[in-house]
């Protein structure tokens, strides 16, 4: 069952990223609603639908995410560390792009739950083609159904292979936030 309404969270600091990953993406012909998030605090805020990012029927609920990892404020890891502590959440398919090669950076961002880490390339021509690659693979990903608000919606494991193991409570359920800086 394929997802109704993608939507991109892009979260990065850098305006000249900002538009390049725009571009890059208008580039190679996607036309899903994508939001920009200046920070991790900003993602966060998006993610529970808090402030300005309340209305779910311009702020759709993500369903794919690209961060950085180098920002002020709440840096990408934040972002992986919320999503990890929220189970409902951490399902989404969560890319780092960044222009860090750090080996404790990379092995920090696929523990707190990175679906995979990419390193931004120098040229429009790379960032096009590595853009193209990921939305393409991403976008064909099954990822679990959510309503409006981000709730996960409810499955009967019964009688199946994944009934030994529990359901994750909703993280858009719950005011507490777990994992914000």
């Amino acid at each position: 069952m394929k997802k109704r309404h993608p939507t991109i969270l892009i979260v990065e600091d850098d305006p000249d990223d900002q538009f390049m990953l725009m571009r890059g993406f208008k580039k190679i012909g996607v036309t899903t609603p994508m939001h920009l998030m200046n920070n991790g605090l900003e993602a966060i805020a998006y993610m529970m639908g808090e402030g300005k990012f309340s209305d779910r029927d311009k702020f759709c609920y993500p369903t794919f995410i690209m961060t950085d990892l180098k920002m002020p404020g709440a840096d990408g890891f934040a972002v992986l560390d919320f999503l990890k502590k929220n189970p409902a959440w951490a399902v989404i398919p969560t890319i780092v792009f960044t222009a860090s090669t750090d080996l404790d950076d990379i092995k920090k961002a696929y523990m707190l739950g990175a679906s995979s880490y990419h390193v931004k390339p120098a040229t429009a021509e790379a960032l096009a083609h590595q853009l193209r690659v990921l939305h393409a693979y991403w976008i064909t990903c099954e990822v679990p159904q959510v309503d409006s608000t981000g709730k996960q919606l409810q499955t009967n494991s019964r009688g199946k292979l994944g009934e030994r193991f529990p359901q994750a409570e909703s993280a858009s359920s719950s005011k507490t936030v777990k994992g914000t800086p």
